[in-house]
């Protein structure tokens, strides 16, 4: 997929990645994680049902403890 960027940099994905094989392949926990496609938050229910497409923008984002 040329053009799709992930957190900012550019990703080279196979077609029919989801946002769930993303998490799973970026993150060692889905706990705590949160994912923006396109500016719109996913929810956690259809990580696995939608998928990322050339031009995509996805951000990961993840819980951090402190202050």
């Amino acid at each position: 997929m040329s053009g799709t960027t992930v957190n900012g940099a550019p990703a080279d994905l196979a077609p029919g990645t989801t946002v769930a094989d993303l998490v799973a392949a970026r993150c060692t926990s889905a706990k705590g994680v949160a994912v923006a496609l396109n500016g719109e938050v996913v929810p956690r229910s259809t990580w696995g049902s939608t998928q990322v497409t050339p031009g995509d923008d996805v951000e990961i984002v993840t819980a951090a403890a402190g202050g």
